[in-house]
């Protein structure tokens, strides 16, 4: 049977890594291996009880960095770890389904040629309860409309994902080989999931969407993901992505995904639903940084 390693850089709150844990000890398939990575987040609890988990199950590991390296650098010591032909980089408060490593599992069967594997999923906000925010209801707006299983590559893929990156990171199932060649660019904190699946797909690979329902996606204001969208660093990377992806795209002779990354469209408008969430919450030093990247 196939063994899936599931990655899991931590740095956050305590409960919602206890249940994104318990979801993979839950798992169907029992053929996974789990491997923690805490990036020096400040409470003896994790390592209290990540340890004693794994006392307890041969499947889990647990390990902390001697110094935080930061989300970029956690992946791709995450990714190093990796032994497995397919693997999973796991939100640190995210929920797998049950079926979760079955459906990925029976979709790179049928793909063999898959580079990555978007299941469905439903978001959660910190409560566990169903939610449907501004970004999620844009993401189903444009992500491919299939009622069954269907794949994407080349510059179809790439087009379709900067018009809007409906796909969601921590529930991706991604083939080691690809990625491990590919890596996880420096230099990306926030966008370092679409700058691995444009590679992806500007190699002519291979991303299968399947819309059985397997991972539950937690948006919370405290998730780093957040924080950065409004204090406004989130756009100055996504601003700075977007200028290389249209530079790259145009050389590739892919006028599509070329237009779709100069006009970033629903970058800007996420920028432009954040202005009135910084307002509110006090953060007016993120205004420049929010509407420079709305008009630039």
């Amino acid at each position: 049977m196939t063994t899936v390693d599931i990655m899991f850089p931590y740095y956050g709150d305590v409960d919602l890594m206890k249940a994104a844990v318990n979801s993979v000890l839950t798992q169907r398939n029992p053929n996974w291996r789990l491997v923690i990575i805490d990036d020096g987040f400040p409470d003896p609890e994790p390592e209290r009880w990540l340890t004693e988990i794994a006392s307890r199950d041969s499947r889990v590991t647990y390990q902390r960095n001697e110094k935080n390296l930061g989300a970029n650098g956690n992946y791709r010591k995450a990714l190093g770890l990796v032994e497995t032909e397919f693997f999973v980089m796991m939100g640190a408060d995210d929920i797998m389904q049950p079926n979760y490593l079955d459906v990925i599992l029976r979709d790179f069967a049928a793909y063999p040629h898959a580079d990555v594997v978007q299941p469905g999923v439903q978001t959660i906000n910190e409560n566990s309860v169903a939610c449907n925010t501004l970004p999620d209801r844009v993401k189903k707006a444009y992500a491919p409309k299939a009622t069954g299983i269907s794949t994407l590559s080349g510059e179809r893929m790439a087009t379709s994902l900067i018009r809007a990156d409906w796909a969601y990171f921590p529930s991706l199932a991604w083939r080691t080989e690809t990625v491990k060649r590919l890596g996880f660019r420096e230099g990306y904190d926030v966008v370092q999931d679409l700058a691995l699946l444009l590679d992806i797909a500007a190699e002519n690979g291979t991303m299968v969407i399947d819309p059985e329902l397997a991972f539950l996606y937690r948006r919370h204001m405290g998730s780093d993901s957040m924080v950065k969208a409004l204090n406004g660093y989130r756009f100055n990377e996504e601003r700075r992505f977007f200028q290389w992806q249209a530079k790259r795209f145009s050389e590739l002779g892919w006028k599509s995904s070329a237009r779709a990354a100069r006009n970033r469209f629903t970058s800007r408008l996420n920028a432009l639903s954040l202005m009135g969430q910084s307002i509110a919450k006090g953060k007016f030093n993120s205004l420049g940084t929010l509407g420079k990247h709305v008009v630039s």
